[in-house]
């Protein structure tokens, strides 16, 4: 017998389901840890006009997924993260996290939502790692028979056994970081949400927490991870989500992210003396995608990204003749390249 179809109401337009499609529909939707649509954040900037931190915002991770937000500063990357902490209210739009609104049941999202935060806010520099993970696990609720036992099993799995009675002022940036992850888990969250973990640590130190996020944050939890480190969202997640002026600009596996600049040279610059109006009339040059323009302390570096079909070396340097050119070179791009390529685009 043919299934009959039902209508549902969407964004307030009736939209025809098969029996099928319904049941698929409901699946996904009960799939999703995380569930962004239409997620709208505004925010009164310093002139008191209203501005937008997030605008239209749509994404989902799926249960036991790791997915990373990808952006500049500036993009909407924080205050997305703070409306599903429930610390900000959304504009418009909905956000549920394990099917639940972060409005109407933001309590219930709280209990399922751990934290990790970089740096350190979060943190009281003068009691000790045990005091600390203590302390929380009084506000997480945790029963006192078990709070012992639950922060000795943190202190071991993040490898900070032996120091936990030291003052967490004494502590190195690392260690701050390991102790971020066991505050973060104390309540054995369903969700995690971290918020550039590795931020300032030394690569030894980097390496080893990218080495607990993979193997025991992630065990049987879904995460959010945000970074600015594309080699760490290429190793550690299943799909990226990139922003940039408040959007959506591109999601996928960090392979077909990567591929996003497949078939393209990397054409850098070493420069002094370029600024935004070099940049925009080297972007209108035939077969360049996008040009990202970099300020270090010691110059500057220009990155032309192009077909290979044509070598626009030439029309690049005509284009800047009045700035000092110190070295030009050609590469394939990498994984990095292929996002300040899409963020170039995207903030044009």
């Amino acid at each position: 017998m043919q299934a009959q179809p039902v209508t549902i109401p969407i964004r307030s337009l009736s939209i025809g389901f098969s029996t099928l499609e319904w049941w698929v529909f409901v699946q996904q939707r009960l799939d999703h840890a995380i569930d962004v649509a239409d997620l709208t954040r505004t925010f009164r900037g310093p002139d008191g006009k209203r501005k937008l931190a997030v605008d239209g915002l749509s994404f989902h991770v799926r249960r036991g997924e790791m997915v990373g937000l990808l952006g500049p500063n500036g993009a909407g990357k924080t205050s997305t993260v703070k409306v599903l902490m429930t610390v900000l209210l959304p504009t418009s739009g909905k956000v549920t996290v394990m099917g639940h609104d972060v409005v109407a049941e933001a309590q219930r999202v709280r209990r399922l939502t751990g934290v990790i935060l970089g740096g350190d806010t979060g943190l009281y520099g003068r009691l000790s790692a045990r005091d600390n993970l203590l302390l929380f696990a009084d506000l997480y609720g945790l029963p006192y028979r078990s709070q012992k036992r639950r922060i000795a099993e943190l202190l071991d799995l993040v490898g900070l056994l032996g120091v936990e009675r030291k003052r967490v002022e004494t502590f190195s940036r690392g260690m701050k970081q390991r102790l971020h992850i066991a505050r973060g888990l104390l309540h054995d969250p369903e969700v995690v949400i971290m918020d550039e973990p590795s931020n300032g640590i030394d690569p030894v130190g980097a390496r080893e927490l990218r080495q607990i996020i993979r193997e025991q944050v992630r065990a049987e939890r879904t995460v959010l991870l945000t970074t600015h480190y594309m080699f760490e969202a290429e190793e550690l997640c299943d799909r990226v989500v990139v922003m940039a002026n408040s959007r959506k600009i591109a999601e996928g596996t960090p392979q077909s992210l990567k591929e996003a600049t497949a078939g393209q040279v990397v054409l850098t610059l070493d420069v002094q003396g370029a600024d935004q109006r070099h940049v925009e009339r080297l972007r209108t040059l035939a077969g360049v995608s996008s040009v990202n323009l970099t300020n270090r302390d010691d110059g500057q570096n220009i990155d032309l990204y192009s077909s290979p079909d044509g070598d626009v070396t030439v029309a690049a340097l005509a284009v800047l003749g009045d700035v000092s050119v110190l070295r030009v070179s050609k590469r394939e791009p990498t994984l990095e390249d292929a996002y300040v390529a899409l963020v170039a685009g995207g903030t044009r």
